[in-house]
């Protein structure tokens, strides 16, 4: 059950990573960058890039199904198939960070700033390198299966 300490991990730290941002820095707040990233504690009622702002319900019931759906594709997986298993306890774990923040507080906390993109947070990137190894895995299937 590798794939569930992933998901776990990435909960565990990101939830911890949220908790300090909200005790020790005011909404608005920023740590000016020293290097690539900086600090800006700001919440967010939406979804990625604040689509379907203020839609709580719409975007934690979405949050459910994606969780349930990715627990109900795993049961199906080879047991090689350890990039991919790697990558959905990746997104697992995100999904549920951020499903706990909508549930819990009715926003998600971001505070993750690298200046050109909007801010974001642990699980998001957790989801984000997911995705990734999920498109890279099903691409290189895809790849072998046309030889």
């Amino acid at each position: 059950m590798p794939l569930f300490l992933i998901a776990l991990s990435v909960v565990g730290v990101d939830q911890l990573s949220k908790y300090l941002i909200r005790a020790n820095m005011e909404i608005g707040q920023s740590i000016p960058r020293e290097g690539p990233v900086g600090l800006h504690y700001t919440t967010n009622t939406g979804g990625a890039f604040g689509l379907f702002a203020n839609q709580a319900f719409l975007l934690s019931m979405a949050a459910v199904i994606g969780i349930a759906v990715l627990v109900l594709y795993l049961r199906y997986l080879p047991p090689r198939s350890t990039l991919l298993k790697v990558g959905l306890g990746l997104d697992l774990g995100g999904a549920i960070g951020n499903l706990i923040d909508r549930l819990r507080l009715g926003e998600v906390t971001d505070f993750i700033n690298i200046g050109a993109w909007p801010v974001f947070n642990l699980a998001d990137s957790a989801i984000v390198v997911g995705t990734f190894l999920i498109v890279f895995c099903l691409l290189l299937t895809a790849r072998r299966r046309a030889r």
